[in-house]
This record gives structure tokens, C-alpha cells and sequence, in this order.
């Protein structure tokens, strides 16, 4: 039988462990990973994946392209896709730091729990992989707004946000707890995507606001990224409000991630970024 390779390209000088374990877990017999991968040197490594195989067994070879940096990610993502002619390609996925998997699985919950079109969003951290792409799923449903306490990064994720979605989210800069409470009056949706250890909004700033209606926090170590909302909140309603935590949403997410790893091997022609990995969250949520 023909063996399941997966080839985890990363961009991060050492390939991701974790990726590497979903990678398994995913379906792939065999996970090879590779550090340091950039636009200049992917080649060689693409072009050992398409020569190899013949047509029926190029499905049995997937690339996988992770990461701390999702403009890096994405880079790599056109270079390896640029790559591809005729039926020599083979299937690809873009998860720059589980960016696209994360951000799918909180949104999914989201709007399965209420419709999010037409309802103002802000995204707490959005200038990282996890906040970007939590933006244009947002969007995907909806409207959404982009906040980050830096605002010369604000505007640049903005930037990459519009060049790759067409849409650019309001940068908004924000550089403490204050600042942060404000940023989201008015708004219906906050979608938290903060480092570890860092509190992005008091329990004190939306328990008792009138306007918001559902949170997702994605940081699962505390302080919490979102004060007042449980790691394994799932759809759970406090102060009136529907609240998701990391734990909650990282089920569905680890669940999204082994199905788009599976999905790679039935046929050489997936390409899973975030459109695609968004409707897989939909169905699976």
C-alpha cells in the first residue's frame, strides 16, 4: 500500500511538534518536517514531492505549511502553490501557527451559537496569525473591526488582511486594559486572540455591557485572555452573555485540524486555506 506522506515545510528555524502530532493523528503514516522554509529554497523541496509518484499516487503525498509568522506562511504558501503545473502538484494546507484552525473553530462556534451577520466585531490581538485570520472569517459572516495596542502593526496587518480578503479592518490602537474597554463598546462580537499570560479585557468591561453578546477567548494558560470566562467554556452563558473559552473551542479545533489533514490524501488538487478550512468548522461544529 502506498504510504501517507505529509511534509510539514515551517518557517520557524525548528519544525512544530504539535503539528507534527496532528499530523499523525490526522491520518499521515509518515510526517517529515522541515525548518527555516522560505520562498527562496521551497523549491527543491516542492519539486521532490511532484516528480516522485505517478498521477494515481500524487494523492498519497500532501504538503503542510505552518509557523509562527503568517505573512512568512502565506509567502511560502504562493511559492509552493507556484510551483504546481499540470497534473504535477499535490495537495496543500496553510495552518501558520494553527492561524486557520483556531480562528475557524472559535468563528464556527460563534455563529453556531448566534447569526453574526451584520453585527460589529473586535478582535483583541488581531495583528497575530490567530487574530488575522479570526478577522476575515469574521467578515466571512459578517463585519468586523481589528484591534491591536500597537498601532503601526495594526495598520500593517490591516494591509496583508485587505491585499489577501479584500476587505481592511479598522486598526485600532489600544495599549492598556482602559483603552481595550473602550474598543469594544458598541460592538456585539470580541474575539480574544492574545499571547499567553496577557489579560486582553476585565470581567469588569463586559459583563455588564448591554451590547456584546458572544466572546471567544483563545487563551487557554491564566490569566485568561478574557477575565470572567472559563478555558472550558463551550457555549456557556454568563452574565447574559454567550461566552467560549480555549479549551472549549480547542476541541473542535484539534477535531478541524486532523479532518484537513485527512482531507489532503483524497486527492492531489486540495488547496486548504482559510475559505476552506472555515467551511470544514461549519460542517463539523
Amino acid at each position: 500500500m502506498t504510504k501517507k506522506l505529509l511534509f510539514l515545510l515551517d518557517t520557524d528555524p525548528a519544525p512544530s511538534v504539535f503539528d507534527t502530532v496532528v499530523g499523525y493523528d490526522g491520518g499521515a503514516d509518515h510526517v517529515i518536517g522541515y525548518g527555516g522554509v522560505t520562498p527562496e529554497n521551497v523549491g527543491a523541496l516542492v519539486d521532490g514531492a511532484i516528480y516522485t509518484r505517478g498521477p494515481k499516487e500524487k494523492q498519497y503525498t500532501a504538503i503542510f505549511i505552518g509557523g509562527g509568522d503568517m505573512t512568512a506562511g502565506e509567502a511560502v504558501f504562493k511559492a509552493v502553490k507556484k510551483r504546481f503545473f499540470s497534473n504535477f502538484r499535490v495537495s496543500v494546507m496553510l495552518d501558520s501557527n494553527g492561524s486557520n484552525t483556531t480562528a475557524a473553530a472559535g468563528v464556527a462556534l460563534l455563529a453556531k451559537a448566534k447569526p453574526l451577520a451584520g453585527k460589529k466585531a473586535v478582535v483583541l490581538a488581531g495583528t497575530g496569525p490567530v487574530g488575522m485570520r479570526a478577522a476575515a472569517m469574521l467578515h466571512i459572516e459578517g463585519r468586523s473591526r481589528n484591534h491591536r495596542a500597537v498601532k503601526a502593526r495594526a495598520d500593517a496587518a490591516s494591509k496583508a488582511i485587505n491585499e489577501r480578503f479584500g476587505f481592511a479592518p479598522t486598526p485600532i490602537e489600544a495599549a492598556d486594559n482602559a483603552a481595550r474597554a473602550a474598543a469594544v463598546k458598541g460592538a456585539q462580537i470580541v474575539f480574544a486572540a492574545g499571547a499567553i499570560g496577557v489579560t486582553m479585557l476585565e470581567e469588569k468591561d463586559w459583563k455588564d455591557d448591554p451590547t456584546i453578546e458572544l466572546i471567544a477567548d483563545c487563551n487557554a494558560q491564566p490569566p485568561l485572555g478574557v477575565a470572567g470566562v472559563e478555558a472550558t467554556d463551550k457555549a456557556k452563558e454568563r452574565h447574559g452573555k454567550i461566552v467560549i473559552g480555549a479549551l472549549g473551542l480547542g476541541g473542535l479545533k484539534l477535531k478541524l485540524h486532523r479532518a484537513c489533514v485527512g482531507q489532503l490524501f483524497e486527492s492531489s488538487e486540495q488547496v486548504l486555506d482559510a475559505e476552506e478550512i472555515y467551511a470544514q468548522a461549519k460542517v463539523l461544529a
